[in-house]
């Protein structure tokens, strides 16, 4: 009788919290409003960066090519990167609940996630893109076809939601009886598990080991591109093409370092015990500062994509070059 007894009652504490409470930056009621404001400004400014650069790669017709069409589908995966998460945690800083519900919480979890995936394969898309374009540049019409560039963002967009299915489901299938207090802005994976009853290693495992393949793989595979990419145009007769080149090699370098180096610090060794303070600094870098900085980043060096941001915004003059030709 008794042991009927204590499995109903650890069949309800497995299953007794509903929400979570998402405790983000603690601090006065004057201090979360003035983080209200800094994010709520970095979230505008970097909508409207990333929808920029989709509008100019939509618009413009100069830049329907394959290189330009995975850059407004990245800056298209950022405005969805940063929106799983950023409302979510403005709405915290006016909160005095912070509460979160179960569902909504491996929503964003997966969501987050799988875009934060996403993103790593369209750098990974990007650099090969590259690669053919400066040391196969006689075969890449043939082999960068129409089909392949299709092929290639769908690839880009479907892998993270279809390979963040396991983790996702293994970590919201452990049992959660209290307390359910997460200290961080949103629904991260490892304090997830830390609040479990019981410490399941064979989903640790599976977790560490999933988010070491994927960000090592796919960091490697970047490097080596690139490093074919500058062998390649330091063989480049002409000094134009040198400089053109290795400024397109420059800004997707400093992306992939930003967005790489963070993750990696973070979850390739998830149970090296970071400091929570440090955790939310390091997830806050990846999560809003790189996607805020990644227009910027791509669009300065680049000549084709200044001169496209400038008709998209009215401000090149047509008397001008109709001057010049005069």
């Amino acid at each position: 009788m008794s042991s009927r007894l204590m499995n109903a009652s650890s069949r309800e504490t497995t299953s007794s919290v509903s929400h979570f409470i998402l405790m983000g930056f603690p601090s006065s009621p004057e201090m979360q409003l003035l983080y209200f404001g800094l994010f709520s400004v970095a979230y505008t400014l970097t909508l409207m960066g990333n929808t920029a650069i989709v509008c100019a790669v939509w618009w413009d017709r100069r830049l329907h090519t394959p290189m330009y069409i995975f850059l407004g589908n990245f800056s298209l995966l950022e405005i969805c990167y940063v929106t799983t998460t950023i409302p979510n945690m403005l709405a915290n800083f006016l909160s005095t609940s912070k509460s979160i519900s179960f569902v909504s919480c491996f929503a964003q979890f997966y969501f987050f996630f799988s875009f934060g995936c996403d993103e790593g394969f369209f750098l990974c898309i990007m650099a090969f893109d590259r690669y053919l374009a400066i040391c196969r540049p006689l075969h890449y019409p043939r082999i960068m076809t129409k089909q392949l560039c299709t092929g290639l963002v769908i690839f880009g967009w479907s892998c993270g939601f279809i390979l963040f299915l396991t983790p996702v489901v293994l970590i919201s299938q452990l049992p959660y009886c209290g307390p359910n207090i997460l200290n961080h802005f949103m629904c991260d994976p490892v304090p997830l598990m830390m609040l479990s009853c019981s410490e399941d290693t064979t989903t640790q495992f599976i977790y560490s080991t999933f988010n070491a393949i994927f960000v090592i793989g796919t960091f490697l595979f970047i490097l080596c591109s690139n490093a074919l990419v500058i062998l390649a145009v330091l063989w480049m007769p002409s000094e134009a093409g040198k400089h053109k080149a290795f400024s397109t090699c420059a800004s997707h370098l400093v992306v992939v370092i930003l967005f790489f180096g963070s993750v990696m610090v973070m979850y390739v060794s998830p149970g090296s015990g970071h400091p929570m303070e440090m955790q939310k600094i390091v997830t806050l870098f990846y999560s809003v500062i790189t996607p805020l900085c990644n227009p910027l980043i791509y669009s300065l060096r680049n000549q084709e994509m200044k001169a496209a941001l400038r008709k998209v915004f009215g401000t090149e003059i047509p008397f001008h070059k109709i001057h010049q030709k005069s």
